[in-house]
């Protein structure tokens, strides 16, 4: 299992580089201004129906039940349910773009309000979400086929496939000047690269015989599926509420509002990629796997060792959020249209989604105590309540704070959301701590801290060192501090966990 986490998390780092230069591209040449606010408002669209219906709800639902039918009735069987929920989803799909490609520019009125006095960045907004929206019909195809295919313990192609959606968004920006502007390129990007990662999935997915073609529904074999499937949506919709709202308060903002918040979430969204949603891929399954045979034990060891790798792994960006988040977005996007007041006001809202990051990245494993049993009710009515208090806390926060407010708000009811779920687990026998668990936690925190002097004490002289390299200090700086940063937290990590007693072998088995 740490193998196929390592792996997706692998892939997924390198998509995230891409995303990067992707990002860095962006940034570079609409800056973070009307153009950009426009792009990223109609990605919101697709994007939080892709969270809702696909990575999320679907792979809570679909996963478990598939795991089931090939561990209890086989191959045959299990292919049979697949494609049916295949034609059921892409039925789905085929209908909700209808509606949103005809009401678009209600969707945008509503998602956005602030554009409404606003009438040529709003028919930017309205025309660039036409362009993107497909992309959620062929982005949850290919959730459907990552899942068959994770069930079957292939994670490598569907890690990698979303690194096609940031060489494709780079390829359009490389040729923006045959566009209206660059979010029209990007936009274009953004929906060729759907058609090209389900293409890729269906390869693979054909090579083993998964998903071989539609079937005709039958109740009695889906029924299941969509009980789980309810709640779940109902689960996966919250966080993407909480950020459907930052995006409709965002919107209310002056022009580069909405990228302010955009930028940061990309930048924070970084380690819960690569290892966040990494473990939830790998570890959903596995655990689901040993409990259909009966393993208990071997379920909660799984849970255990991957929460475990999640805090060490993702420690370090959340110190680095904390303490230099301003020097963080200087030196990956201050060049170009993107200026040193957009670094700071990005920065800013960077350092208050980082107080919610360890939160983030454990939320997936924390679920898994109860999705794997096929239980999908009990984190619905959890991630609801934590949605309650986060969007009354945007409400509070949006008018003092402006968006640095609404990303404090998404850190709160993201740690409501993770206390409440791991207390119940916990309660209810379906979480179990281990010591090296409770020494892996204690050794990070002693790496933490020398992390932080690192970060806090050692900037001044990154940036003297940054100095000399003119438009690249920045840069410079920040990699420097970067370099001895992750010096100092991996040898004092090890250092600690060896004191304890622990050892990377006792984290793999």
């Amino acid at each position: 299992m740490i193998r196929n986490l390592l792996s997706v998390g692998g892939f997924t780092l390198l998509s995230r580089v891409t995303g990067f230069l992707s990002l860095a591209m962006q940034s570079a040449i609409m800056g973070a201004g009307a153009v950009s606010d426009a792009f990223f408002i109609a990605q919101r669209l697709p994007n939080s129906f892709r969270a809702i219906f696909g990575e999320g709800a679907f792979n809570a639902a679909f996963v478990p039940s598939y795991s089931m039918a090939i561990e209890q009735k086989g191959d045959a069987a299990a292919e049979e349910f697949a494609g049916e929920v295949y034609t059921l989803l892409l039925a789905s799909q085929i209908i909700l773009l209808a509606i949103v490609w005809t009401l678009t520019p209600q969707f945008v009125s509503l998602l956005a309000p602030g554009l409404d006095d606003r009438p040529e960045k709003f028919e930017l907004a309205v025309n660039l979400t036409r362009i993107t929206f497909p992309y959620l019909l062929f982005i949850t195809l290919f959730v459907l086929h990552m899942g068959a295919l994770n069930a079957r313990g292939r994670f490598a192609l569907p890690a990698f496939a979303p690194n096609l959606m940031n060489f494709s968004v780079m390829a359009a920006l490389a040729v923006a000047f045959l566009f209206p502007n660059a979010g029209y390129a990007a936009s274009w990007g953004i929906t060729i690269s759907g058609v090209l990662e389900l293409g890729l999935l269906m390869w693979q997915a054909r090579r083993i015989g998964v998903l071989q073609r539609l079937r005709r529904p039958h109740w009695a074999r889906v029924h299941d599926f969509f009980i789980r499937l309810g709640p779940a949506i109902i689960g996966s919709a919250s966080p993407q509420i909480a950020v459907l709202a930052d995006t409709i308060l965002s919107s209310m903002l002056p022009d580069g509002g909405v990228s302010s918040i955009s930028y940061a979430e990309r930048l924070y969204q970084l380690p819960v990629g690569v290892i966040g949603i990494a473990a939830g891929t790998v570890l959903l399954p596995e655990m689901s796997r040993r409990l259909a045979a009966g393993d208990e034990a071997g379920a909660l060891h799984a849970q255990s060792r991957t929460m475990a790798l999640t805090v060490a792994l993702t420690a370090p960006f959340f110190i680095a959020f904390d303490t230099i988040p301003e020097l963080i977005v200087a030196g990956l996007f201050q060049r170009g249209k993107f200026s040193a007041a957009d670094a700071y006001a990005a920065g800013d809202v960077l350092a208050a989604y980082g107080a919610g990051l360890m939160a983030l990245v454990l939320i997936a494993s924390a679920r898994a105590s109860f999705q794997a049993r096929g239980d999908t009710r009990t984190p619905m009515l959890i991630a609801l309540a934590a949605l309650a208090a986060n969007v009354a806390l945007k409400i509070v926060l949006f008018r003092p704070l402006g968006a640095v407010g609404l990303a404090t708000a998404t850190s709160v009811g993201l740690w409501i959301n993770l206390a409440a779920l791991v207390g119940l687990a916990l309660a209810q026998e379906g979480m179990r701590f281990d010591a090296v668990f409770v020494k892996t936690l204690g050794a990070t925190f002693v790496a933490c801290a020398f992390l932080a002097a690192v970060a806090i004490f050692g900037r001044s002289s990154a940036l003297a060192l940054g100095g000399h390299f003119g438009a690249l200090a920045n840069l410079v700086a920040l990699t420097a501090l970067a370099l001895v940063g992750a010096l100092v937290y991996a040898g004092v990590l090890l250092g600690a966990l060896r004191a304890s007693g622990v050892t990377i072998a006792s984290l793999r088995r």
